[in-house]
């Protein structure tokens, strides 16, 4: 069976509005003084809104898996936007906290990111939104 034209770029459109969000955000973070991809602040946003988590916490609670987490966090700390200390009742496990810099971090970049968000639905609707999230939605259920 021959798939319709209009299916076969979706996964181009997609990845090109991705990639074009994820530089538009990087710039704007380096334009106001921080070096943060947009895949590190959304652990720094996760954490600020959540208080201290596990490495796994974070993953579940941010729709990525384990090894991309653990690479974001070490990036984080060397950067001096979290730390890592032990769960006082599981040694094995560690507990990734904001430091006051990420807090900091979290608070000036805050505001900015609202802003982008909000030029990001320019000219649409809640009514667009809705039916982009139904849509992302059934397309993610299709490979469930």
């Amino acid at each position: 069976m021959q798939e319709p034209l209009a299916y076969e770029n979706v996964g181009t459109l997609l990845d090109r509005t991705t990639r074009l969000m994820k530089a538009m955000y990087q710039r704007a973070f380096r334009e106001a003084g921080y070096n943060l991809t947009p895949e590190q602040w959304v652990l720094i946003d996760h954490l600020s809104n959540n208080g201290p988590a596990s490495q796994t916490d974070l993953a579940n609670g941010t729709f990525k898996d384990a090894p991309t987490v653990s690479r974001i966090i070490d990036k984080l700390t060397k950067k001096e936007f979290v730390a890592r200390t032990r769960f006082p009742n599981d040694r094995r496990r560690y507990q990734i906290a904001l430091t006051a810099y990420g807090e900091e971090t979290h608070s000036v970049l805050n505001p900015l990111v609202k802003e982008l968000r909000i030029q990001t639905w320019g000219g649409l609707t809640e009514g667009d939104h809705d039916e982009l999230s139904r849509i992302l939605d059934t397309i993610r259920d299709n490979f469930a």
